[in-house]
């Protein structure tokens, strides 16, 4: 029997109305959410992402404020801004968008962020948090796979995952998040020999590498939950890590590429923005 596509895009909807009643709900109480978001220089890609937030926050009725600055900026020039967005009552979220010029250290970035309007979870305080179970505010990306996978009724505590990837946007963080669920975690990346010899073992894969295809139809047993993380261009098509034609004929379920995990980021985005909210109404 085919695989169930997990529709990522319905996901995002069901949270975007979680969103909006929240939003309403602040704004009733004289609280109007704002995210600010900086953004260094024209790359095509990050200019695309800036204004695709701006949409979408917009129509949840939150405030967006993007920021711009020359790609030759001072980095003491952006760190001074998050100084004062950091100081700004008015600002609940924080975001710069990655990447940075290559003259900017972006550890030093990442650490000006005030953990608490950190909405994109990349202060290492809020690693921290992550690696405690400590409540904080934590990656989207990692975020949406977990989230595709619970809303979509899939049980993860007790399973044996796989997960495919190391990096420190996704792999990383999702190492913990899972451990958080009480899952079993084996981690793999593109260097792990007989690949296959772990994601068969898996009731569960996440493919977190950045590589097409690294996932094919022979690497995995009939019944299996496959969580496609990857996002790949070759060449007109958007393409996840996984063989999706194949393996999906003998999986149990299957997040699409694109419409399964890229879908979520952006609603929960916005769900770290209210999250990032009560954080600051506790201090």
């Amino acid at each position: 029997m085919p695989a169930k596509i997990i529709d990522g895009k319905k996901i995002a909807s069901q949270i975007l109305e979680e969103v909006r009643a929240e939003v309403n709900e602040l704004l009733s109480r004289g609280i109007t959410p704002k995210l600010s978001v900086i953004l260094v220089g024209d790359d095509p890609a990050s200019v695309l992402y800036a204004r695709s937030k701006e949409r979408a926050c917009r129509k949840s009725g939150i405030d967006y404020e993007l920021l711009t600055f020359a790609e030759d900026v001072r980095e003491e020039t952006v760190l001074e801004e998050l100084r004062e967005l950091s100081a700004d009552k008015s600002c609940h979220g924080i975001m710069v968008e990655l990447p940075l010029p290559r003259h900017m250290d972006k550890e030093r970035i990442m650490m000006a962020i005030d953990p608490v309007k950190d909405v994109d979870g990349i202060n290492p305080i809020n690693r921290g948090q992550m690696f405690t179970k400590k409540s904080g505010l934590f990656p989207v990306t990692p975020q949406s796979c977990i989230e595709i996978m619970k809303r979509s009724g899939i049980t993860i505590e007790g399973k044996n995952v796989c997960l495919i990837g190391r990096g420190d946007t996704v792999g990383k963080p999702l190492i913990f998040l899972l451990l958080n669920e009480n899952a079993t975690v084996t981690v793999c990346h593109t260097r792990t020999r007989d690949l296959s010899f772990h994601t068969k073992k898996a009731d569960i894969i996440v493919a977190a590498a950045g590589k097409p295809g690294l996932v094919t139809k022979d690497m995995v047993n009939p019944g299996v939950v496959v969580v496609d993380a990857g996002i790949n261009q070759v060449g007109d098509k958007t393409v996840g890590d996984v063989d999706f034609e194949g393996v999906s004929e003998i999986a149990e379920a299957i997040t699409p590429v694109p419409g399964g995990v890229g879908s979520l980021t952006t609603a929960l985005l916005q769900k770290n923005l209210l999250r990032a909210i009560e954080l600051q109404q506790a201090i």
